[in-house]
């Protein structure tokens, strides 16, 4: 696919084209849902970005993120397809070995920590503060999805893989900082 030019004036009224040309307001709920999905997995890239500039356990990770990177566009291209009336091309599928890739990589991950003793700020590295946002990100965008699956047809593999993810950016975070030998921040109650 050759992209020659980048906008069309197709969207300057509040419309755009989902996949199979059906036109939908900006607010619809599809891009809800798929917009939050485009908004972590550009998070994801600054995330990346952090990692590459060197963090320990580096080349593994920043090829985790990548492969992420691809997931969530495929996932993008599932909610950006109106089922009902476009079917479902076989690429905007979640693969189910994604969620249990996922599974393995967080398993791996956990493994080499300290158990936890609580509750935890999201704070650290900048590397790990901005997982932490990802993850955030990566729960807001499956109250979206759930929000559209109520809606209309939302493949069940696509549900399980946003759930992991949070978990696996959760594990990551804490791995990141455990590497750079950051301590973390355990949440104090704040009492009068």
């Amino acid at each position: 696919m050759t992209i020659t030019k980048v906008y069309t004036r197709s969207g300057d009224r509040g419309q755009t084209s989902l996949v199979g040309g059906q036109r939908v307001g900006k607010d619809d709920r599809r891009l809800e849902a798929y917009g939050t999905v485009d908004e972590l997995n550009s998070h994801i890239g600054l995330l990346s970005a952090h990692i590459s500039a060197g963090a320990p356990g580096s080349p593994d990770i920043a090829a985790a993120l990548e492969r992420i990177q691809s997931t969530l566009f495929q996932l993008g291209g599932h909610l950006a397809t109106d089922q009902a009336t476009t079917p479902l091309y076989p690429s905007t599928r979640v693969p189910s070995a994604e969620t249990l890739w996922l599974e393995q990589q967080t398993d791996q991950l956990q493994a080499q920590l300290p158990p936890l003793q609580g509750f935890i700020l999201p704070a650290g590295t900048t590397a790990a503060a901005q997982c932490h946002v990802c993850r955030a990100v990566c729960r807001r965008a499956e109250r979206r999805i759930v929000a559209l699956s109520k809606a209309t047809e939302v493949g069940g593999d696509e549900l399980k893989y946003i759930n992991r993810l949070s978990d696996y950016l959760f594990v990551l975070a804490r791995f990141i900082n455990f590497n750079a030998g950051k301590e973390e921040i355990q949440w104090q109650k704040i009492l009068e």
